[in-house]
């Protein structure tokens, strides 16, 4: 089914992988029910935008021209977007996407799809006002962080003492930030490679306790995102397991900066605050799995990961809908055109947003047979196109992790240097020896939505979408084909 260069293909067959078939892509299917995404392609679509056919004119092999050609991952980000939409741990939403979840793959043709049950924290958001009081009173758009404490229904008025950096935070004497609130301003920078966002959320995540340690009234932060906008972006702190937390929120990008330029003007100014969530007792989710079962190793497993949770401000399309979209049509493909040896598991995992419960559980189900766990991928990067790649495996196996870069080439995906580092649904998968490999999907945009009221189907890059899945099906492919990538050794600290 893989069709590479010469050199490659031998290598590949020395792992184990049957030889590639030459049919070509089948890219019609039946129309689904009305609660299912569709199935079938767009002709405007497919007429301007599908890759040509012609091998002699293509190195795309049939496996990458369906995926290229079709509208299916897009259509499956949207069925959730539009059928569920918000879908918190906990929540009624978060019921509605395990019905969808169920649903869905049993339409798209997945066996033994079931729900494995994952308690779950549950952590409500409430009202949210903000606003300059001193020396001018002016409106801020705010939201809760995930798992903020509370300010009370009255609210909380103080000073503002703005730090810059979490050193800058740390820094600060008990007597300079007691009584007050805290504004951690770090400003986020855009990069394909994301790592933009991992220099500013340590601010999300560490800024609230270290200001409540401190003795601070509260904390807000500029939000974690890159869009030039006034839709605050949410995002879990750390404040889960503190007792009587504060009150920590997130404010929009263009109020962040209205809040640095008059405290620029007057050191005292003073900002009020109201944000009222809640907690709940624990609930029960789930995390939904369903198989295209391999026809000679069938316990053998190749997972497919994404969330099917998402926070509670948006219709989660971007994150995670279009990694679910992803890892479902990939898995799809991969049993269309390649009769894979190996089973490919797609699991959609519960409340990764705000605790990663569905990672840990799945691990505590499946301890019996990780070991027969061949290779785990996780789509949690939106629907922009695959990049580059990385491995996270046994280094003496690393030949067939490069028969993969070869695949991705046509795909136009870099094979870059250093270990590959997994989602966090997976980790603790990679954690107990299961082998992954990092398809770093174009981040440029992917902050303007994450975790806001930005992240709608509307969003969705059907382009990027299509070459994505076709770079998660070609892995899935190798693996599921008899591809050895051994164990991962150890996990180091940078990669939890």
């Amino acid at each position: 089914m893989k069709h590479i260069s010469l050199l490659g293909l031998p290598l590949m067959l020395a792992c184990g992988a049957s030889p590639p078939p030459s049919t070509s892509p089948s890219t019609s299917t039946s129309a689904s029910p009305s609660t299912s995404p569709s199935t079938s392609a767009s002709p405007s679509t497919s007429a301007s935008t599908s890759p040509s056919t012609s091998r002699s004119t293509s190195p795309l092999t049939p496996l990458e021209l369906a995926a290229l050609s079709s509208t299916r991952s897009a259509d499956i980000a949207r069925s959730i977007a539009e059928e569920v939409g918000p879908r918190l741990a906990g929540s009624p939403g978060d019921k509605l996407a395990v019905a969808w979840a169920l649903r869905t793959m049993t339409s798209l043709g997945f066996r033994n799809v079931h729900a494995e049950p994952v308690t779950v924290p549950v952590w409500r958001r409430g009202t949210e006002t903000a606003e300059i009081i001193s020396p001018v009173h002016l409106p801020l758009a705010v939201t809760a962080l995930g798992w903020s404490g509370s300010t009370g229904k009255k609210g909380v008025t103080g000073e503002v003492v703005e730090v810059i950096s979490l050193d800058a935070l740390k820094s600060l004497t008990k007597d300079q930030a007691k009584g007050k609130i805290i504004f951690g301003n770090v400003l986020m920078r855009k990069a394909a490679d994301g790592a933009g966002y991992g220099e500013a959320v340590p601010m999300r995540f560490a800024g609230p306790k270290l200001a409540m340690d401190l003795g601070a009234l509260a904390f807000v932060m500029r939000t974690v995102g890159t869009a030039e906008d006034r839709n605050p972006h949410t995002g879990s702190c750390g404040l889960r397991d503190v007792k009587n937390p504060i009150a920590a929120g997130a404010l929009s990008t263009v109020d962040a900066e209205l809040l640095h330029d008059t405290l620029a003007r007057d050191p005292k100014t003073k900002i009020s605050l109201v944000l009222t969530p809640t907690r709940a007792p624990d609930a029960q989710s789930a995390n939904v799995v369903g198989d295209m079962p391999g026809d000679t190793h069938p316990d053998e497993i190749v997972l497919l990961g994404a969330h099917l949770d998402s926070w509670d401000l948006a219709r989660g399309a971007i994150d995670d809908g279009a990694g679910d979209a992803i890892v479902l049509e990939a898995a799809k493909l991969v049993a269309e055109h390649g009769e894979p040896h190996r089973t490919v598991r797609v699991v959609l995992f519960a409340a990764e947003e705000n605790s990663g419960a569905g990672g840990k559980a799945y691990v505590a189900a499946h301890t019996n047979e990780i070991g027969k766990h061949v290779l785990a991928l996780e789509a949690d990067s939106g629907t922009a196109r695959v990049i580059s790649s990385r491995f996270f495996g046994d280094p003496s196996q690393k030949a067939v992790y490069d028969v993969l870069t070869v695949m991705l080439k046509p795909l136009r995906v870099e094979a870059r240097e250093g270990d590959g580092h997994p989602g966090s649904d997976i980790t603790p998968l990679v954690g107990a020896g299961v082998p992954t490999v990092e398809l770093r999907q174009d981040m440029s945009r992917y902050f303007d939505v994450h975790h806001s009221a930005n992240d709608t189907q509307s969003e969705i890059d059907l382009e990027g979408i299509r070459q994505a899945t076709a770079a998660f099906a070609d892995a899935a492919w190798l693996a599921a084909s008899g591809g050895d990538f051994g164990r991962a050794p150890p996990m180091k600290d940078e990669h939890w």
